[in-house]
């Protein structure tokens, strides 16, 4: 009889694991739902009720000292969530997240001055098509992917370098080729991510105060992956105004 009983252990240890891996990145989809509610939410409350305007000074064709504040603000939220993931507490990170998507909303606001609200529906959707396949792709797949992460990474930086130039040169072909880039960019960083974290969720306890700043700064990984993914399709396929 005892013979059977170390298989038995080994098969509940993996049902656990699988459980425990399971509910963690269930936790952080759950974090990056409600922050890209939130900033949908804000950056629709501020279009509609004019506010934008006055952040983004239509009349003089530039950015007011306020749409500056709020353009730059959420880079300030992310140095501060990495750096002080130590001395934050969960709440803490939590709160800091929840502000984060908030002011990008905020900032975001300015596209419905670009692009029409339908084409911004659309494309909303099939940004959200597209994460919801590459993440179940990235959570499935038995191919290590750390060495493509490291490729998109070096892509990132290409495409930064080359926004930052076409900034000053104003070129159409370029701002194609950029926007293409960043599509197929953030779509590998989705699955990348995903599988990341999966392997992350294995080595945490569930329910720890580190587990759930993990999942909270999980969150926010995939919530900005989300959110170029959908600023870059926005580029390629919006209708403007």
């Amino acid at each position: 009889m005892n013979e059977y009983q170390a298989p038995r252990i080994i098969d509940d240890a993996l049902i656990e694991d699988e459980s425990t891996i399971s509910r963690f990145i269930a936790n952080v989809f759950s974090w990056m739902v409600a922050g890209l509610v939130m900033t949908a939410s804000a950056a629709y409350y501020v279009a509609q009720s004019g506010l934008v305007t006055k952040l983004y000074n239509l009349e003089t064709g530039g950015m007011s000292g306020l749409g500056w504040v709020v353009m730059l603000a959420p880079l300030g939220f992310i140095v501060a969530m990495n750096m002080g993931f130590q001395r934050w507490s969960s709440m803490s990170l939590t709160l800091l997240f929840l502000a984060f998507s908030a002011i990008m909303g905020v900032s975001l606001s300015s596209i419905f001055l670009v692009y029409s609200a339908s084409s911004i529906s659309q494309v909303f959707v099939i940004t959200a098509v597209t994460f919801g396949i590459m993440a179940v792709v990235g959570y499935t797949t038995k191919t290590d992917l750390t060495k493509f992460g490291s490729l998109l990474m070096m892509a990132l930086i290409g495409i930064i370098i080359a926004s930052f130039v076409n900034w000053f040169i104003g070129s159409a072909g370029l701002d194609y080729i950029i926007s293409i880039g960043g599509v197929l960019i953030f779509t590998g960083l989705i699955a990348y991510d995903t599988q990341r974290l999966k392997r992350i969720a294995a080595g945490v306890e569930y329910g720890s105060e580190t587990g759930t700043k993990l999942a909270i700064l999980g969150a926010t990984s995939l919530y900005l992956n989300f959110i170029n993914l959908f600023l870059f399709l926005l580029r390629l396929l919006g209708r403007r105004n």
